[in-house]
């Protein structure tokens, strides 16, 4: 008996100590001080345009608040997470961390005081970012007015909010890397590949998630639901939904700093990405990024078996289209050139998942206002004119007229998104 309990306890001891090792793999001890003079005007503009590239004001601005303060709420499967204040104040913000501390907190995801970052910081994409972006990216942040702003206490449910937790599953889920240049590619495209693994974290949405909440394959950009918003990322690298291979490497820039493009217009958690981020990129960034998205390996989105729409539902969804859609949409769902999208052979409208559609139904389509394009055409909302059963009618005759093949929707899976719209 004594032998099997010390067995036991061997093997807890085993365990504890395999996953203290994997999550300290990786890391320098930290000696420098927090910096004492200015920041220098050149690694402030740079670092500057670094943030604006990761989007990072976005995540840390409650909305109304002041940028970089934190507090927006993050929903997880898991609770909610708040985003921290990452102003220079002392007491409440990085005023007192080093340069190394913050580049720890990006490359390993460990905060100031040695706590593990929970991965709604999307760490496991920013461990790539190189030990000079993030120097220049903590000299802008120290430039930016301090507030004084305590952090919101994360609200996650138990296990999942302690420490061990998160130690177990960065163990399992979480590396420390660098990105290395692949020598058999161009210059550009191996720009393009740091920028979109990770400081733009791409992955970070549009990758299918576990049941843990881990990324499959973080390079793999299949495409996967937002947990939490009733979005549905597309596949970056499926022709059949929102793969570049085809287009222009001018028209993908296009639609990444201005949000519309020949072929497509963003929506959705996508169009808040170019408003705050992407719109601001360099164009010879935005380039490199096209030049790696077109590049990716083609893969074939499994589309499962979906019911075709019934013929009173057919015929309903067809006189509510008439109504409500058509003076914008086309008799014939051909749209109108450079102000309503087409719906006929739109990969958008015919997506495995519909999910989407059924959100701009409910909750109106906006692209965002760029430069590029300051008055964008939007689409109001239908989530108080019609109900559950309008809406699977409605989007069911999109989704199968006109040429178009897909599934029909059903009234459960709308009344099951109708809670998503606002999030």
């Amino acid at each position: 008996m004594k032998r099997v309990i010390a067995a036991v306890l061997l093997g807890i001891l085993t365990v504890v100590a395999l996953v203290l090792f994997l999550n300290f793999r990786g890391e320098d001890e930290i000696h420098d001080a927090p910096p004492l003079t200015p920041p220098a005007g050149e690694s402030v503009a740079r670092g500057a345009y670094l943030v604006r590239a990761g989007n990072c004001m976005a995540c840390h601005t409650e909305r109304g608040g002041v940028p970089f303060a934190g507090g927006r709420a993050i929903e997880t499967p898991f609770g909610t997470a708040y985003a921290s204040n990452i102003t220079p104040d002392r007491q409440t913000g990085i005023g007192d961390w080093s340069a190394s501390q913050f580049w720890r907190a990006l490359h390993n995801g460990r905060s100031r005081d040695g706590r593990l970052l929970y991965p709604a910081f999307p760490y496991a994409n920013y461990t790539l970012v190189t030990r000079a972006d993030a120097d220049a990216m903590f000299d802008y942040l120290r430039s930016v007015s301090p507030v004084a702003r305590a952090n919101t206490p994360h609200r996650l449910r138990w296990p999942y909010s302690t420490q061990a937790a998160l130690a177990v599953w960065r163990a399992m889920y979480f590396s420390p890397a660098q990105y290395r240049d692949d020598a058999a590619q161009t210059a550009e495209w191996n720009r393009g590949a740091y920028l979109v693994r990770g400081l733009g974290h791409c992955g970070a949405c549009h990758t299918t998630r576990n049941a843990l909440g881990a990324n499959s394959d973080m390079l793999d950009l299949s495409g996967g639901v937002i947990p939490m918003q009733s979005w549905y990322a597309p596949s970056l690298a499926s022709p059949g939904e929102a793969g570049l291979h085809d287009w222009e490497t001018a028209q993908v820039v296009r639609l990444l700093q201005s949000g519309v493009a020949d072929r497509g217009t963003v929506l959705g958690p996508m169009a808040e990405v170019v408003l705050h981020s992407t719109q601001h990129m360099a164009p010879a960034d935005l380039r490199a990024m096209a030049v790696y998205l077109k590049a990716l390996p083609r893969t074939t989105a499994g589309a499962a078996d979906a019911p075709v729409a019934g013929v009173r539902m057919a015929e309903r969804g067809a006189k509510l289209y008439e109504q409500h859609c058509a003076q914008c949409h086309g008799d014939e769902g051909e749209g109108v050139r450079g102000a309503y999208p087409p719906l006929a052979g739109n990969r958008a409208v015919t997506l495995p998942e519909a999910a989407n559609l059924v959100q701009v139904v409910l909750g109106g389509g906006f692209p965002p206002a760029t430069t590029g394009n300051p008055r964008p055409f939007g689409m109001p909302p239908f989530a108080t004119l019609l109900s559950d059963d309008d809406v699977a009618a409605v989007v069911s005759h999109i989704r199968g007229a006109w040429g178009n093949k897909a599934g029909a929707v059903s009234e459960f899976a709308v009344s099951q998104q109708r809670g998503g719209i606002g999030r």
